[in-house]
């Protein structure tokens, strides 16, 4: 049956379009059900025998949720326990219209074959398809229509049962409206928080529960802590008006009662207003997106200095002493910043959070509060009848809402992750809090693989150049199974040299638009923790198929050059090729054979061609103001059977890991350029933007300290005057100034050459850059592989690869994943430097003052590539007398003036107090400042010999 429905739109013009829609109904639609005999179904997927124990129904029966339910109590319907549901197409897509998230997980429960949830497709079937009413909203409308699917459920399922009193269907709402007029029509229907409370198979799913609004269990009489937020109308016009400001709400991770809102402008007029105190932050969470509003100039102030952590007893009528604090502390400051307040939230972003439950004091209650892992997110009112199971658990929790006179958020259980400090639950939670795609490839994402075995065939050859006869090896980190690159060097007949970079064709392997492209593109990146790696792709690809290993053919795309003596590139070429690699190397293995000049071998000699080029390659590069910075990162040995460090130690840098770097970066900037040329609007480029002048404040100030000076002009001003940087009998000096510069820097973004004007690389000096080097383990890499295969005239385009929003779109998702990758990174390193502490108990060694804030100096410890905090505020000790400097930056403690790059001796430990957030605590042994220092342990333990890395 066919319906069409016809009605006029005004075109941007001021025009009139008319508008044809049909709406097709049918009659043959089934119904899912096993018990059913009426529908000629091939497939069934809800049970006869449909028992969900529970005290309200005792009989079998089917669950229809409305989309409120679906949007709110996701959690419970993802418990085992809830089966037999039938999702009918209105809520989903509504569900669709109002979450993905939420869309995301409930197609995940539709294809759990053991959950039984079936989509019912109401809005085609002939007997529940409903017209909208005149003067009917949107929203009563859909609410009818999950009730007339509903009520056609009940009565087909008697019709087509033996046994008409058997299986029932029982309509979940929470609205009281709906739950009316469901009743009315005598539909059986429930309330989901009274259904839930029935169940008696698990009785825990009721702390899952969210809360079905922001009062609940909260005493309304008491008093009002913040300022209402206004209405989403009111926000809207006071951002077209100007007065007020919409940007994204980032909390303080040292201060939680101080925030930034990243307001996002043209080109470089994005602004950060600072907010400060309890009623400014206004229920805001991290990375919500909010309204703020100014506040008069004269009440601006500047960034607390001090670390202030949110450890104070739960209640909600100690705020505003701790706000006179914060407020007090920034107060004198002379830096002052944009300061606002949040008027109103426009979008939440509020996710499960992982932490640990902090039980209540008072015996027998239900309410605790759970401390989230990430400092930068309130603690969490929860209710829960499991406290005493929960109790040293890593589980998840859910917000709910914020009322006005809730000093913290309510929320529900959501899932328990294990036991905290446990190295697997840990790893969990780690990814978890950076939302990092971690789960098994599904079977849709493994069936696009290629059968085993596989080969090259003759086909393949066609398209493809044969340089299996190139001595070409690979030169990686020890342990590397995902060979990405390999290189070759060779003098030719003219007595210039030919240079090649191959790189793994993962883009023949990975097809646009099927689901292995969609996971890759989705994940965006492999991430690489301590002892564990996350693919991007299955391992088939990554360890086998693609990775560049020796003694194996494999396809490759080739980058190649020919050079004169000089480094000076006289022609460019790229094909798709086929290699044979003739050696896997270790940086060391290759250092090695270059060294040892005893040897004469094919491999030696291209390495040795390939180094004397990258050193040329790299004094250019740098004469071209390219920066040389410096970071120190860490290496763990991992016990073979424990899978504890053993050891850690700051990871050496040789010449030939600058070697592969040089080739690496001339091929990303040769294959920029073509793909720019060939496709100007659409390509796929790299920018790392130039830091703005205030960004440099502390690396300046750094510097004059040690009556040094640093030029910031320009990139090669920068460069130069690091390299000048010395101070005599401070060898260190340079590298620590160089470790400060980095951290001066911007995040390098990937973006889409037609979406933006400005494509310089400020740290590499280069006018055009891009990632083509590692597509196994980035995605970006993968559609450079495409748009540089289509420019070359070896594989055919694809409308995505074309479109400028759905390019931009996707690199903001590499972006994302890049930066969680980093995070998450960082936070694995740590969780196994506090591992290799805990078993040392306490070391003495030297180190530098990196920072220095109003209560503390963060020391750098060179030898573990390690920070950390040194408080002169602690608990346990009365204050010492403390003067800060704001324009030093120096701290007075008694009579000890700290300033940056201070040689320190400290005491290193792990401080596991709170098994949440333990941390390497550091006291001060030199120099010695009476009654703040602490005396060095008598007997420190034995070091363990350092050993080459790379």
């Amino acid at each position: 049956m066919l319906k069409s429905k016809t009605f006029v739109k005004k075109t941007r013009s001021g025009g009139v379009m008319k508008i044809v829609r049909e709406h097709y109904l049918r009659d043959d639609i089934w119904c899912g059900s096993e018990s059913c005999s009426e529908c000629k179904q091939e497939s069934t997927v809800l049970q006869r025998d449909a028992c969900i124990e529970s005290n309200l129904c005792p009989y079998p029966h089917y669950l229809i949720p409305d989309t409120n339910v679906v949007l709110h109590q996701i959690d419970v319907l993802e418990d085992p326990v809830i089966r037999n549901v039938i999702i009918v197409q209105t809520v989903l897509q509504e569900v669709r219209h109002r979450s993905a998230p939420v869309y995301k997980r409930l197609k995940d429960i539709i294809h759990e074959k053991e959950k039984h949830f079936y989509t019912f497709t109401n809005e085609h079937h002939n007997e529940t398809f409903v017209e909208r009413e005149p003067g009917e909203s949107a929203n009563d409308r859909n609410d009818r229509a999950i009730r007339v699917a509903a009520k056609w459920y009940s009565q087909h399922l008697k019709t087509s049962k033996s046994d008409p009193d058997g299986l029932k269907v029982v309509l979940l709402t929470n609205d009281q409206g709906n739950k009316e007029k469901a009743e009315e029509s005598g539909l059986l229907v429930y309330k989901c928080e009274e259904y839930i409370k029935s169940l008696i198979a698990n009785p825990e799913l009721v702390d899952q529960l969210a809360l079905s609004n922001d009062d609940k269990n909260e005493i309304t009489s008491s008093k009002m802590l913040f300022p209402e937020h206004l209405p989403l109308s009111r926000i809207q016009a006071g951002i077209k008006s100007g007065s007020f400001l919409q940007g994204t709400f980032r909390a303080s991770r040292d201060n939680y009662l101080e925030a930034t809102v990243f307001v996002q402008g043209e080109g470089e007029d994005s602004t950060e207003v600072l907010l400060q105190g309890l009623q400014n932050l206004n229920r805001a969470v991290h990375q919500d997106v909010v309204a703020v509003q100014l506040l008069p100039r004269d009440q601006w102030v500047a960034p607390s200095s001090v670390v202030l952590q949110d450890e104070g007893a739960a209640k909600d009528d100690d705020a505003e002493e701790e706000e006179d604090r914060a407020l007090r502390i920034s107060a004198a400051e002379a830096a002052r910043k944009p300061t606002g307040k949040v008027v109103g939230i426009i979008k939440r972003s509020w996710r499960p959070f992982c932490g640990m439950l902090n039980v209540s004091h008072i015996k027998e209650s239900t309410r605790h509060l759970f401390t989230p892992a990430d400092r930068r997110v309130p603690r969490i009112r929860i209710e829960t009848r499991q406290a005493s199971t929960l109790a040293g658990q890593r589980i998840m929790v859910a917000i709910d809402g914020w009322p006005r006179h809730s000093r913290y958020p309510n929320g529900h259980f959501v899932r328990s992750l294990g036991s905290a400090g446990d190295k697997e639950t840990e790893q969990e939670v780690l990814l978890l809090e950076h939302d990092v795609p971690h789960q098994a490839f599904s079977q849709a994402v493994l069936s696009f693989l290629p059968k085993m075995p596989w080969s090259i065939t003759p086909e393949d050859m066609v398209k493809r150049e044969d340089l299996r006869h190139l001595t070409v090896c690979s030169v990686d980190p020890p342990g590397c199974t995902d060979i990405d690159d390999a290189l070759h060097c060779r003098e030719l007949d003219n007595g210039n040299l030919e240079v090649g970079v191959h790189i793994a064709d993962v883009s023949h392997f990975i097809r646009p638009g099927n689901a292995l492209d969609k996971e890759a593109a989705n994940r965006g990146t492999t991430v690489y923790l301590c002892g564990k790696r996350i693919d991007m792709v299955p391992e088939l690809l990554s360890s086998n198929l693609c990775s560049l290993r020796s003694d194996v053919e494999r396809m490759a795309f080739s980058c190649i050059w020919e050079m004169n003596h000089k480094a000076e590139i006289l022609k460019t070429r790229f094909t798709k090729s086929v290699i044979n690699s003739k050696a896997s190397l270790t940086y060391a293995e290759a250092q090695m054979r270059i060294d040892d000049t005893t040897r004469t071998d094919d491999i030696t000699k291209s390495l040795r061609g390939l180094n004397k080029l990258a050193k040329i390659l790299k004094k250019q590069r740098i004469k071209n103001g390219a920066l040389t910075l410096s970071s120190l990162e860490v290496r763990f040995h991992i016990d073979s059977e424990t899978h504890d460090p053993i050891d850690l130690q700051t990871k050496e840098l040789m010449e030939t890991n600058s070697m592969v770097e040089e080739f690496m970066l001339l091929a990303n900037i040769s294959v920029a350029q073509k793909i720019y040329d060939e496709f100007p609007d659409c390509a796929m480029l790299r920018k790392h933007p130039a830091p703005p002048p205030s960004n440099y404040d502390i690396l300046l100030k750094a510097a004059k300290s040690k009556s040094v000076e640093i030029h910031t002009d320009s990139a090669k001003a920068l460069a130069d005057s690091l390299d000048m940087a010395k101070v005599d009998n401070f060898p260190y000096f340079n590298t620590l100034l160089r470790i400060l510069a980095t951290r001066c820097m911007m995040q390098a973004v990937y973006f889409c050459s037609g979406m933006d004007s400005d494509f310089h690389h400020y740290g590499l000096a280069s006018p055009i850059y891009t990632h083509f080097t590692s597509p196994i383990r980035r995605y970006a890499d993968i559609i450079v592989h495409r748009l540089l295969a289509v420019a070359i005239g070896a594989d055919s385009t694809y409308p995505d690869l074309m479109d400028k929003p759905k390019q931009s779109a996707l690199a903001n998702n590499l972006n994302y994943r890049h930066k969680m990758s980093q995070y998450a990174q960082r936070a694995s390193v740590a969780f196994h430097t506090q591992l290799f502490f805990k078993s040392r108990g306490i070391l003495n060694e030297e180190g530098f003052v990196l920072f220095v804030r109003k209560n503390a100096i963060i020391v750098l410890i060179p030898k573990f590539g390690l920070e950390g905090t040194v408080f002169f505020d602690t608990k346990d000790k009365a204050t010492p007398n403390l003067v800060f400097d704001e324009e030093g930056p120096a701290l007075k403690v008694e009579q000890h003036t700290f300033c940056i790059f201070d040689k320190v001796k400290v005491t290193i430990s792990l401080d596991d107090s709170n098994i949440q957030h333990q941390k390497i605590r550091m006291s001060l042994i030199h120099p010695v400042i009476p009654g703040v220092s602490v005396p060095a342990p008598d007997v420190e333990p034995q070091a363990k010999k350092p050993k080459l890395d790379r």
